[in-house]
C-alpha cells in the first residue's frame, strides 16, 4: 500500500517517548502490536502442532516459583538502570556526552524484530531482516550521493573505521597483484606508478580481470606481501582512536599513521597537509590514504572535504593520488539537511527558500557557513564513508555503518563461506561474504530501517531532526559564551572554544584575570566533577557536561591560539602542555524551541552557580 503521509506534516515531537515519558501510551499501543502479530504468527504456523508448554505446566508449582524469580531479577534490573544511568533522555538538563533520546520507532522496531531473532549474516537466516540491510545501504548510498555505491550496518563507527582502511590497504595493493598475475595489463609502470593508481583505474582494469580476479585477490595485500610499500595513512589530530586500533589489526602498523595538523577551527590545514604529502613524495613515500572528519568525536568540527578533493585532483596530475575515507560517524546523518525531497543536493542559492519551505529552523540562525556546506556536499567524491545511524541518526545502539562510493569495491575484499551461501546465488544480501563481521542482529536493521521509512534522509525527514538538534546546540552556544557568575569576590566566565561547525559546543571556565593555564584546567576538571556522577550524583544533578583535553602531544599547538586569546602566553601553555574542555554535544531534540530552552536556561544558569559556588567552598 502506498503510503499517503505528507511529510510537511512531521511532528518530531510524536517520534520520542519524551522527556516525562509524555508518548507512552503510543510506545504501549504500537509495542503491543507488534508483539501480538508476532504472537499471532507463531499460533498460525502450522496450527495442527500442539502447543509444547501445556496449561499444566503453567500451572505448577515450579513454573510460578520460576515466574516469580524472573520477575525478582527484573526488579533489581529496573532497580540498578535507574540509580546507576544517565538522564540523557532530559529534555534540557543533560548537555555532555553523545547521548540523547532515540527515536521512538526505532526502539520499537529492535524490540519487535528481537522477537524474530534474525541474524543478518546470511540470507537464508534472515530473509526479512537481510533485506531491510540491503535497503539501508542504498539509503547510505543515496545520502551520499554515490550514483554506484554501496553500504551496510556494522557493530560500531571503529568497525566501519577499519573497513574503511581495510578497503584502502586492499585497493592499492591490487596493482602490485595484477603485475604478479597479468604483467601486461601494468607493462611499463614503475612501482611508484602503481602506487599512484587512482581507485577507478585499478576498478576498471579489474573489470577486464574477472576470470583473474580471485587469484589478484590471493596475492593481494591479504596475502601478507607488500604492506610496507603502501605508505602512509593521514588522519587529522582530531582523529578518533580507533584510527590507531585499526592500523594495528590491518596489519600496515601504526608507523604508517601520521597526524595531519589541524587549525585553530580544528580542521585539516590542508595547505599542511599538501606540503606534508609532498615532503613524502619527494622521498618516494607513497601516501594510502587521507582520513576527513566531518563531526570530529571532541570538537564537532568539519573537515574541508572540498579542499581535501581538490588537492587530491590537483597532485593526481603530477602522479600522487590517495584514497579518500571520510569518518563521518558522528556527522553523516548531516547530509540529510542538504539534499531536497528528490535526494538531489540543495544548490547554495536555493537553500535558505528550502528550509523554509520545510520548517526545518523555527527562527534564523547564523549555522550554516559557504565552507561547512561545500564540505558535506564534497563527500560524494570520497572512495568511503563512516557513518553511526546510533548517533545522529538517533538509533538504538550498537549501529555504525560504512559506505562505499564504487560497489565494485567489496570485491576487493570479499569473501565466500559455502556453509553460509553459494558464490553467485541470486539473492539481494550475500552480506557476509563482504564485511567484517559474522553473525550480527537482524533487528539493529530493522531500527534503522524503520527510522529511515518514518523520516527519509533528506530535507523532508531526518534534516528536521538536523535542524532541531543544530538550532537547539546554538541556542546553548549563544547562551553560555560571555556569560559571567559571581562567586565571592571572583567573576568566572565561560569562553566558547570555537563557533560549532555542526552540535557540539565545547567551552571553557576561567576567573577573570586568571593567567595560570594549570589554575585554569583545574577548574574544569573540578566543574566537571561536579556535572558529572563523579561529585554531582544523577537523580540530584541539574545539570550534566562531559570533558576532554587538549594535549599538545594530540594536538600540537593549535590549541594555542584559544588559550592565547584568553591570555596565557606562550611559556604557559608550554608548561600547562594541556587545555581541558568542557563539552556538549548538543542533540536533545526539544531545544530548538527558543521557549523551551530559556526557560532550561533560566536552571541551567542557576545549576551552575550552584556547582561554581561548591567549587570554590572546598
Amino acid at each position: 500500500m502506498k503510503n499517503t503521509f505528507n511529510t510537511d506534516d512531521t511532528n518530531l515531537k510524536a517520534l520520542f517517548l519524551g522527556d516525562k515519558g509524555e508518548n507512552v501510551d503510543l510506545f504501549k499501543e504500537i509495542l503491543n502490536k507488534m508483539v501480538d502479530e508476532h504472537v499471532g504468527w507463531r499460533q498460525n504456523y502450522m496450527p495442527q502442532d500442539l502447543p509444547v508448554i501445556t496449561p499444566q505446566d503453567r500451572s505448577s508449582k515450579e513454573f510460578q516459583a520460576t515466574a516469580d524469580n524472573m520477575r525478582s531479577v527484573f526488579n533489581v534490573l529496573s532497580s540498578r538502570l535507574r540509580t546507576e544511568s544517565l538522564p540523557w533522555h532530559s529534555a534540557g538538563r543533560f548537555w555532555g556526552h553523545m547521548n540523547s533520546e532515540t527515536l521512538m520507532p526505532a526502539i520499537i522496531a529492535y524490540s519487535t524484530a528481537m522477537l524474530w531473532n534474525g541474524n543478518n549474516v546470511a540470507y537464508e537466516s534472515s530473509p526479512a531482516t537481510s533485506q531491510m540491510e540491503e535497503e539501508v545501504g542504498m539509503e547510505f548510498a543515496t545520502l551520499m550521493s554515490y550514483k554506484n555505491g554501496w553500504g551496510h550496518i556494522a557493530a560500531d563507527g571503529s568497525i566501519a573505521n577499519l573497513e574503511g582502511l581495510w578497503y584502502a590497504r586492499n585497493m592499492k595493493s591490487v596493482p602490485f597483484a595484477i603485475q604478479e598475475v597479468a604483467p601486461e595489463m601494468v607493462a611499463g609502470k614503475s612501482d611508484w606508478e602503481l602506487l599512484n593508481m587512482s581507485t577507478e583505474e585499478v576498478l576498471n582494469m579489474l573489470d577486464q580481470l574477472q576470470d583473474q580476479f580471485d587469484e589478484i585477490k590471493a596475492r593481494s595485500a591479504r596475502s601478507g606481501k607488500n604492506l610496507e610499500k603502501l605508505g602512509k595513512w593521514i588522519v587529522p589530530q582530531t582523529k578518533h582512536y580507533s584510527w590507531l586500533k585499526a592500523a594495528d589489526i590491518i596489519g600496515i602498523g601504526l608507523d604508517q599513521v601520521i597526524a595531519g595538523e589541524v587549525n585553530s577551527e580544528y580542521r585539516m590545514d590542508i595547505d599542511k597537509l599538501e606540503a606534508q604529502i609532498r615532503d613524502l613524495a619527494a622521498q618516494e613515500i607513497p601516501i594510502l590514504g587521507v582520513v576527513g572528519v566531518v563531526g570530529s568525536t571532541e570538537e564537532g568540527q568539519i573537515d574541508r572535504i572540498d579542499q581535501m578533493i581538490a588537492l587530491r585532483e590537483k597532485l593526481a596530475k603530477e602522479g600522487i593520488y590517495f584514497y579518500v575515507h571520510v569518518d563521518a560517524a558522528y556527522g553523516g546523518y548531516g547530509r540529510s539537511i542538504f539534499l531536497d525531497e528528490n535526494n538531489e543536493f540543495i544548490e547554495w542559492d536555493q537553500i535558505e527558500a528550502v528550509y523554509a519551505k520545510n520548517n526545518i529552523f523555527m527562527e534564523k540562525n547564523d549555522w550554516l557557513t559557504r565552507e561547512v556546506y561545500e564540505s558535506f556536499k564534497a563527500i560524494s567524491f570520497a572512495e568511503s564513508v563512516t557513518i553511526d545511524p546510533h548517533k545522529m541518526g538517533y538509533i538504538p545502539y550498537s549501529a555504525g555503518g560504512v559506505v562505499i562510493k564504487d560497489i565494485r569495491m567489496r570485491d576487493v575484499i570479499s569473501y565466500f563461506a559455502t556453509y553460509v551461501f553459494e558464490k553467485g546465488a541470486d539473492i539481494p544480501a550475500l552480506l557476509g561474504a563482504y564485511i567484517l563481521e559474522g553473525s550480527k542482529a537482524g533487528a539493529t536493521a530493522a531500527a534503522v530501517w524503520t527510522a529511515h521509512k518514518v523520516l527519509p534522509l533528506n530535507v523532508t525527514g531526518y534534516g528536521k531532526l538536523m535542524g532541531a538538534s543544530i538550532e537547539g546546540a546554538y541556542h546553548f552556544y549563544h547562551f553560555i559564551d560571555g556569560k559571567e557568575f559571581k562567586v565571592g569576590d571572583k567573576t568566572i566566565e565561560i569562553h566558547a572554544l570555537t563557533k560549532p561547525d555542526f552540535n557540539m559546543v565545547d567551552y571553557v571556565f576561567n576567573e577573570k584575570g586568571n593567567t595560570d593555564l594549570v589554575k585554569m584546567n583545574k577548574l574544569n576538571h573540578d566543574f566537571y566533577d561536579y556535572a558529572s556522577y563523579a561529585k554531582g550524583g544523577l537523580y540530584n544533578n541539574e545539570f550534566i557536561t562531559s570533558h576532554t583535553d587538549f594535549a599538545i602531544e594530540e594536538y600540537g599547538h593549535s590549541p594555542f591560539e584559544f588559550v592565547n586569546n584568553l591570555g596565557f602566553s606562550r611559556s604557559e601553555w608550554d608548561r600547562a602542555t594541556k587545555v581541558t574542555i568542557l563539552r556538549a554535544s548538543g542533540m536533545s531534540p526539544y531545544m530548538n524551541d527558543k521557549e523551551v530552552f530559556d526557560d532550561y536556561a533560566v536552571k541551567i544558569e542557576s545549576a551552575i552557580q550552584k556547582k561554581l559556588e561548591a567549587i570554590y567552598a572546598e
